[in-house]
């Protein structure tokens, strides 16, 4: 009997952690290079993390968009304040994952910033 309880304690919690698993939230780019003293090499290839960490973050919020209004359309039954609560928790991961993605973006468009500044273009 105790072995039963184990897995299905073990198989329910695979369950609600596969149903949690639907949308990956994209790991955020390591500390970026300094702009004063980065090499062109380093900022295009801190641009191509800084640009997929985006495009990864977009899939994701899609993703939120549609995990919510899939969640919110299988209420039919659920009162206005449960359907409120549900959209509210939505809307809130959604603007911490776009405070977040602002965030690297705007730290790597100062370096970007910084690095120009040291390193004018060429003209003719």
């Amino acid at each position: 009997m105790k072995h039963y309880l184990t897995a299905l304690v073990l198989v329910g919690g695979l369950a609600a952690a596969q149903a949690n698993a639907g949308c990956n939230y994209p790991s955020k780019p390591g500390k970026f290079p300094d702009g004063n003293s980065a090499s062109k090499d380093e900022m295009i290839a801190t641009k191509k993390v800084v640009t997929q960490y985006t495009e990864d973050m977009k899939v994701y919020l899609d993703c939120l968009d549609k995990e919510a209004a899939d969640k919110l359309a299988g209420m039919e039954k659920a009162t206005d304040k449960e359907k409120a609560d549900v959209q509210k928790k939505a809307d809130q991961k959604h603007d911490a994952a776009v405070t977040e993605m602002m965030g690297v973006t705007d730290g790597f468009n100062e370096q970007l910033r910084a690095w120009k500044a040291k390193n004018p273009p060429k003209t003719s």
